[in-house]
């Protein structure tokens, strides 16, 4: 496979990758307290397994899955359980969480250890490793990874994608662990292509990460079995079915999955935590977290252990550049505005963007002059100006008609709009309403 490969639609908003992109990782320092959610994936929260003033060791479990769709939770350090309550979330809500005191100590739990070698190790032996690792999602949207890698009998597997776009302005964790990392991320793909029985698979990178294509093309030279693909730079290219359509040419059907196509798509970070888990037994306890923007006085691509308030992640990087205008988990253009900075690292944590006043400026909406750019840069091939007119005035059945639910809320809609009409807000809140009103008819 050659060239630059892309898909259809899309935007090319400032990279604002430098203050980062060439900074180790930098391990950040533990705190004395760190507060666990038990709901850090898409699907059923956990039960906590623990009691306040029990003793608890790096990568004990302290929440169990019980729905099929979930992930348990386990500790990111050796402490007390000083309390378990209700405690701010970076999605919006409290959850209930773990409030641990860590003992400086790091003691490892006995659980943790090398399970077998990869080749030794059946799919299904993969699967539950995964699972008990509590691995899910790592780009953001967290869904568990044993699900993604447990398809119907019906859905056949023929394709396996690490995702390396890291398309969203600002972040540069997933650039930082490629070039740090890359033995990881190889041995991630191979554990994934063993599971769901695909003989070939492919690393995909966006062509603003020439170093790291560069070294992972060297690393892979040997091997007929992954590629490595450059992708051209634009967002949203990490996105799942705009992936698959730049590598495959497979698109991704109306209200359907990645297997629906035979792929399944995975993050460079998860990669890497499938192959923690397997080589050290170590559960998803920390990620690479980028702390940028200018509202941080010393960005940086730091270690994380999961559980550690933004405040202190903040604090460690020098603290704010005079007064933050906005805290966002994420990248700027999919994060979350975030109402507290004492909210925790979560597993989906890929990024704290920290934007003064000047970056964070609101633009006065104008009217619609008619120039079709949204519709230009949508992705799915929506009409977004014609979806927003249909919401303003209350029509949700038109808006269905347009495949609203089709929209991946990229925001490239709105980020191209010259009357800053907020077309992506708008479209959001009416796929929340459609989506509760089909739930209720259940």
């Amino acid at each position: 496979m050659n060239g630059v490969l892309t898909f259809r639609g899309g935007i090319h908003p400032p990279h604002r990758k430098s203050r980062t992109s060439s900074l180790e990782i930098k391990k950040a320092e533990t705190p004395s307290i760190l507060v666990i959610p038990m709901q850090q994936h898409i699907g059923a929260p956990c039960i906590p397994i623990v009691e306040k003033g029990q003793y608890v060791k790096v990568g004990q479990k302290l929440g169990e899955a019980k729905g099929f769709v979930s992930a348990p939770v386990h500790s990111s350090v050796s402490g007390i359980v000083k309390e378990i309550k209700k405690w701010e979330y970076p999605l919006g809500q409290e959850v209930d969480s773990i409030v641990i005191e860590s003992d400086g100590n790091e003691t490892i739990d006995e659980s943790v250890r090398p399970v077998s070698s990869l080749e030794d190790l059946s799919p299904d032996e993969i699967r539950q490793i995964i699972r008990e690792a509590g691995i899910v999602g790592m780009g953001g949207a967290t869904f568990p990874t044993q699900v993604k890698l447990s398809p119907p009998p019906e859905k056949k597997i023929d394709t396996v994608i690490i995702n390396g776009a890291e398309c969203e302005p600002y972040l540069t964790a997933d650039h930082r662990v490629m070039l740090e990392k890359p033995d990881d991320v190889i041995f991630g793909l191979k554990a994934i292509m063993k599971t769901v029985r695909v003989d070939h698979g492919y690393i995909a990178i966006e062509d603003n990460k020439k170093d790291a294509i560069k070294l992972l093309t060297k690393k892979c030279a040997d091997r007929s079995d992954i590629s490595v693909v450059t992708l051209k730079t634009k967002y949203p290219q990490g996105a799942e079915k705009q992936l698959i359509k730049a590598i495959t040419g497979k698109e991704v059907p109306s209200g359907g999955l990645p297997m629906d196509v035979g792929v399944i798509v995975s993050n460079v970070g998860t990669a890497c935590a499938i192959a923690n888990a397997v080589n050290v037994g170590m559960p998803l306890v920390e990620r690479v977290v980028t702390v940028t923007g200018n509202g941080v006085k010393n960005p940086q691509n730091m270690l994380v252990k999961i559980g550690v308030t933004f405040r202190e992640v903040i604090e460690q990087c020098g603290g704010f550049n005079g007064t933050p205008a906005k805290v966002i988990m994420g990248g700027p253009m999919m994060g979350l505005a975030q109402y507290s900075i004492d909210v925790p690292v979560i597993k989906g944590t890929s990024g704290i963007l920290v934007l003064t006043e000047d970056e964070a400026k609101q633009h006065q909406v104008k009217q619609c002059i008619r120039c079709a750019r949204c519709v230009d840069a949508c992705p799915v091939g929506l009409m977004p100006i014609n979806i927003s007119n249909y919401i303003s005035i209350g029509n949700l059945d038109e808006a269905e008609k347009l495949n609203v639910l089709d929209c991946i809320e990229c925001g490239s809609c709105s980020f191209t709009c010259p009357a800053r009409r907020p077309l992506l807000p708008n479209i959001r809140m009416a796929k929340q309403k459609i989506i509760a009103q089909k739930r209720n008819k259940k």
